[in-house]
């Protein structure tokens, strides 16, 4: 029913952790696509290439929170920026391999943020949380 989600983009600065949930949500089969970005930056300047080019554009982003020169929070900054048009359709899960209080609140606090994950996914609660 919820086949909206077509696209997924999966932003992490640790390799490990891209390859290990790139694989987790290919053989899920829950996107047909999954971009990856290997930092807060690289998501972005892939977001404002493409902002115009809906077709390009993820259905969701799986950020993660801890990452060197822009964590993900800093990333959501600059993300509610973006046009709402494209945010209020996209939305944000954001990854922790630690559920530290703080993160959580954060997160919890933040319009953008649908869920916080734990690393690595769980195809259970991908599936959850986009519906299928």
């Amino acid at each position: 029913m919820a086949s909206e989600f077509k696209k997924v983009m999966l932003i992490d600065d640790n390799e490990i952790d891209l390859k290990i949930n790139s694989k987790i949500i290919s053989l899920a089969k829950l996107f047909d696509e999954i971009i990856i970005c290997q930092s807060g930056e690289e998501g972005l300047d892939y977001l404002s290439k493409y902002i115009l080019n809906p077709e390009k554009l993820p259905d969701l982003l799986l950020l993660d929170i801890q990452m060197p020169e822009m964590d993900g929070f800093e990333f959501l900054d600059y993300y509610k920026r973006l046009p709402r048009n494209f945010t209020s359709r996209c939305p944000v899960a954001m990854l922790s391999s630690t559920l530290d209080f703080g993160d959580i609140k954060r997160a919890e606090a933040n319009a953008h943020v649908v869920k916080l994950l734990r690393k690595p996914l769980l195809t259970t609660e991908l599936a959850a949380l986009i519906g299928k």
